[in-house]
């Protein structure tokens, strides 16, 4: 019987489209439905591209090529019966009865704690000699003594994906006929997405499942074994992320907890920490400490957490003047805290631990794999590491890169470094394969998902008009960044040094947008746009009680304002790179608990991480950064968990200026996260020259 006769002489409403097929394998005679039908231009479209000619004397299209008929029907056959809803002639079935489709066949097997998995392209009358020819020439049939074999080029082209995705051809290469290949722990959650991807059957074996399972679906997670007081006190979702990184710790595995910030990342991770060094929770068999790394500023609250939520766990903190003086010393405690810096310059005696789990915080911070501090980091020897970060995409894949090379060495391969007309192709298949291959490791919530009792954030940007003395520096800073730009590039400058002499133009006109003075010490703050915004801002803001925190990232900008608050009655705080690590949580504590204080001043890369400040409900981000994920740490030092306020974020904006064009590459660079989570889109790339050329244009 053809494989193409209809399965019964009625199929319902849905399969009178009027689509007539007789002919067989010489040539093929199409009648296509009438003009009204829904699917008459597509369907013209297609006979169309393939070369069918009409005949006006009775309405068919013709096609009258041996080859072009079996190409035809390999690749339309199946959307003619199932998309199209096609009717077969009896003498077309009759004549096509020998037909077959080659078919994808996927395998996945276990053995003595290995996996496996085989991907194969078969078809009765064909071996796979043939077919693994006519794939390298790009056929889509073969003709064998028992009959013609069509191979799909749409089954062909999955095929190849899924074999590239799993370390095969790469990509513009002829897929395999037979693949094999042997897969890690880590890769089966993404190698089983992939095979449910092809549509094909498939049964993966017990081990394999209960490995996978979990992460692809976190409603089946096994709870984390927690005692009743903390989990009672954490909540619904933070439960789910303690159970995730249960799992993975259990497996051998890592992670990137990645959750927006505010949603207690710490309290988790300790949470998962309880577990491992809680009494009879593992039979007493976890003897030895773990670690946290963080920026140093941030280790002081890190014990604070710990004494709040989980008492019992023996904390050192690894820093200073309090060191530990040899690795046997560790074995007395249950965690040990210490900071990026001190990791690097203690590397031999940290790496000589064994750690139950290494746990690195505000990870950004290691993304650059040169740095001591990221060498050391993934030179720690621990059963598991987890890095927690809010930003796992700052400004490229090569960040998430970075991470996976601490918590899963050599799970991400580098890109193929892919070169001339395949390179774009190649660099989207990488891209598409880290996606997929990260994501299962990756576990991201916001605060609209999990927290809906949070008030609302209510986001403004306000634009400023320059001044007119401001306005005339601009312009002729401006130009004369336009001109030194222009020399460069007729000397033949290289793009290196094009792109820094760029960025220090690019830097001042961002002073002159902040505030004209840091240019030229004669202007007052009178010609400042901006200045003159914030005091009304902060003016509506006292008014109407509420709390504010500016942020900027220059400390010389800090400097201006601050006795401008005072000249006008507003006492403030102030929190840059400047303060000492054990004055931070003193800083946030009074300016929480103190009312009378309605500003807080803070230079964005020293406050944006590792600070609750819910005693504000206002945020002035007094400049723009490169970087909007940046900017939105900021805000949430604010709108966090024990906030009940609304909190309103305001963004000072230069209008017509630099500024606006900073403005608009954020946006560009927004989507990062979301393509990434969403595994929709292929990553941005870090800022280009062209990039930076635009912004230096009017």
């Amino acid at each position: 019987m053809s494989l193409f006769r209809n399965s019964s002489p009625e199929r319902g409403p849905a399969a009178s489209t009027g689509l007539l097929v007789d002919g067989s394998t010489q040539f093929l005679a199409v009648t296509l439905p009438g003009r009204e039908s829904a699917v008459y231009a597509e369907l013209l479209e297609v006979v169309k591209g393939a070369g069918f000619q009409l005949e006006p004397s009775n309405r068919k299209w013709w096609l009258r090529d041996r080859h072009r008929v079996l190409e035809f029907l390999a690749r339309h056959l199946p959307d003619f019966r199932e998309k199209y809803h096609a009717q077969f002639t009896p003498g077309f079935e009759q004549r096509t009865a020998q037909l077959q489709f080659a078919k994808v066949t996927a395998a996945a097997r276990s053995d003595a704690g290995k996996f496996e998995v085989t991907l194969e392209l078969s078809a009765p009358a064909a071996d796979e000699s043939a077919l693994r020819a006519a794939l390298a020439r790009g056929h889509s049939y073969i003709e064998t003594p028992r009959g013609l074999v069509l191979v799909n080029p749409d089954t062909a082209g999955k095929l190849a994906a899924a074999q590239q995705a799993l370390g095969g051809p790469t990509a513009g290469n002829s897929p395999l006929a037979r693949f094999r290949r042997t897969v890690s722990a880590a890769e089966l959650p993404a190698t089983e997405s992939l095979l449910e991807s092809l549509a094909v059957p498939f049964e993966t074996p017990a081990t394999w499942k209960s490995r996978s399972e979990s992460l692809r679906h976190l409603d089946q997670l096994t709870p984390a074994p927690l005692s009743a007081e903390l989990a009672k006190r954490l909540r619904e979702y933070q439960r789910v992320g303690v159970a995730w990184l249960w799992h993975l710790w259990s497996s051998k595995l890592g992670g990137v907890l990645a959750d927006e910030m505010g949603l207690g990342k710490t309290a988790q991770a300790l949470a998962l920490l309880n577990c491992l060094h809680r009494p009879n929770t593992l039979g007493g068999l976890i003897k030895t400490p773990s670690l946290v790394v963080a920026p140093a500023g941030l280790l002081g609250n890190w014990h604070r957490e710990a004494t709040g939520w989980t008492p019992s766990l023996k904390v050192f903190t690894h820093h200073g003047a309090e060191r530990l003086a040899t690795a046997e010393q560790a074995a007395g405690y249950d965690l040990v805290l210490t900071s990026y810096a001190t990791l690097a310059r203690d590397a031999e005696l940290l790496t000589a631990i064994e750690w139950a789990a290494v746990i690195a915080d505000e990870a950004q911070h290691a993304k650059n794999r040169r740095t001591n501090a990221a060498r050391a980091l993934r030179a720690l020897r621990a059963h598991s590491r987890f890095a927690l970060t809010g930003t796992p995409l700052e400004n490229s894949f090569d960040d998430l890169r970075s991470l996976f090379d601490f918590i899963l060495p050599g799970y991400l391969a580098q890109p193929s470094g892919a070169r001339e007309a395949s390179a774009a192709a190649q660099r989207a298949a990488d891209d598409a394969t880290l996606r997929r291959r990260a994501a299962p490791y990756v576990l991201r919530r916001t605060k609209a998902m999990v927290a809906p009792e949070l008030p609302p954030k209510l986001e403004q940007t306000v634009y400023c008009e320059f001044e007119p003395r401001q306005a005339a520096l601009y312009a002729k800073v401006r130009e004369r960044a336009r001109a030194a730009f222009f020399q460069l590039a007729m000397g033949n400058a290289s793009d290196g040094r094009l792109r820094l002499a760029a960025f220090e133009e690019l830097l001042r006109l961002r002073q002159v947008c902040a505030d004209p003075r840091l240019l030229d010490p004669d202007l007052t703050g009178d010609d400042s746009t901006k200045l003159r915004a914030l005091r009304e801002l902060l003016d509506e803001a006292v008014d109407g009680g509420h709390r504010t925190l500016v942020f900027s990232q220059f400390t010389s900008v800090l400097d201006l304002i601050e006795p401008a608050l005072a000249e006008a009655g507003l006492p403030s705080l102030r929190l840059d790179g400047s303060t000492p690590p054990r004055d931070r949580l003193e800083i946030c504590d009074r300016f929480n608990a103190d009312p009378t204080l309605p500003v807080l001043l803070i230079s964005l890369k020293a406050g944006g991480t590792g600070l609750n400040l819910t005693g504000a409900d206002t945020v002035v981000h007094f400049d723009p950064w490169w970087n909007p994920a940046v900017e939105a740490q900021a805000t949430d030092r604010a709108h966090r968990l024990g906030q009940t306020r609304t909190v309103t974020s305001y963004k000072l904006i230069a209008a017509n200026t630099v500024e606006e064009r900073v403005l608009a590459l954020q946006q560009s660079k927004a989507g990062l996260l979301a393509d990434f989570f969403a595994e929709n889109a292929a990553a941005l790339e870090k800022i280009s020259l062209a990039d930076v050329q635009k912004l230096l244009e009017e």
